[in-house]
């Protein structure tokens, strides 16, 4: 028998893929955004499916977040101020939007016995270089530095998901996201692959924030999607945290220097400190050295693994990239414009 599953920011990147994933199941979907970082035209392939609802609202307004819950039979709330340069620019309205906004959702969850998959994030760990499990320690610098504001407000939503299972038995999973990226990915607020990506298609130069010895590991987005519906079929998620990422390391110099092989770009690769891309705002800007994840317990649970290697999220990334760049000389005709606004709202 088919559900209905509410996912609160479901016209952003991650969500959009979701959206798109669950319908390819038979399941119906109903969308809630606000479209302050998603966009209408993230949902383009999926908005003629009769099994799509989209609502332009806040997981701020509680009495909207009542209503649809309960006319929803599973909440994946992935709703959240996302990316480094947001929450330095806007660190008190990302903070607030983060804890608030989990709150409606736990809460109207617990009312009406729903269960709920809390998108999280690998910042959580803050400055610890792990290997990362699930268990380890949060290691975070001072409340002065506005990028630690995230990772609190994230744990705040953790610990009243968590609370609520086991305090009145909510089901609810906890999945924290490491670096994920893939086709739909802005290049605001930070995202790196995207700006790099786009900056070596333009032939302009790839800028490296602060030192580029900085090392991440990249997770693509459909197997990150994956991921997150393994996770929502298994009764043993219930009440536990996954890490979802990655284990394959490389520095951002070292994504910048295989960006432009793989682009076949001349553009040179430019370090630039933190103060000029964040400005004077960003004070005592922290960046992490390692963010390497431990997939073993999301792995044993569900049998996940990832199909698709950097070389694989750099080609698509670069292809997609390329194809915008074609389109920026003409506008696009009308009839290749999805006609968003007739599809029926809830």
């Amino acid at each position: 028998m088919a559900s209905t599953y509410l996912i609160t920011g479901g016209a952003g990147f991650i969500g959009s893929h979701l959206v798109e994933a669950l319908l390819g199941q038979g399941e119906s979907v109903v969308v809630l955004d606000d479209l302050s970082t998603g966009d209408k035209a993230n949902l383009a392939a999926a908005w003629s499916n009769p099994r799509l609802r989209f609502v332009r609202g806040s997981v701020l307004d509680e009495r909207l977040v009542e209503e649809l819950t309960g006319r929803c039979d599973t909440v994946v709330h992935l709703a959240a101020a996302v990316g480094v340069r947001l929450i330095v620019e806007q660190p008190l309205k990302s903070f607030t939007t983060n804890v608030r906004g989990t709150e409606n959702v736990i809460a109207a969850a617990h009312r009406h016995g729903r269960r709920v998959l809390l998108a999280s994030t690998s910042e959580i760990y803050g400055k610890n270089p792990g290997p990362l499990t699930e268990g380890c320690d949060r290691v975070l610098g001072a409340t002065s530095v506005a990028r630690w504001s995230y990772s609190t407000a994230k744990a705040v939503d953790e610990i009243l998901a968590l609370a609520h299972h086991r305090e009145f038995g909510l089901p609810v999973t906890v999945a924290r996201l490491f670096n994920t990226v893939g086709p739909r990915q802005s290049p605001a607020y930070g995202m790196v692959i995207p700006r790099l990506v786009r900056q070596a298609v333009a032939g302009e130069p790839l800028t490296v924030h602060g030192d580029g010895r900085q090392r991440r590991c990249f997770a693509h987005v459909a197997d990150v999607v994956d991921a997150l519906l393994r996770l929502l079929a298994h009764p043993g998620a219930d009440g536990r945290i996954f890490n979802v990422g990655t284990e394959d390391e490389i520095s951002i110099a070292g994504l910048a220097a295989r960006v432009v092989a793989r682009a076949g770009s001349a553009s040179p690769v430019v370090l630039v400190p933190y103060d000029q891309v964040y400005g004077a705002g960003a004070g005592d800007f922290e960046d992490i050295e390692r963010r390497l994840p431990d997939t073993t317990r999301l792995r044993e649970l569900t049998g996940w693994a990832p199909r698709r290697g950097l070389d694989d999220i750099l080609d698509a990334s670069i292809a997609e990239a390329r194809a915008e760049q074609a389109a920026l000389p003409g506008q696009p005709r009308a009839q290749d414009t999805p006609q968003l606004t007739a599809h029926p709202r809830v």
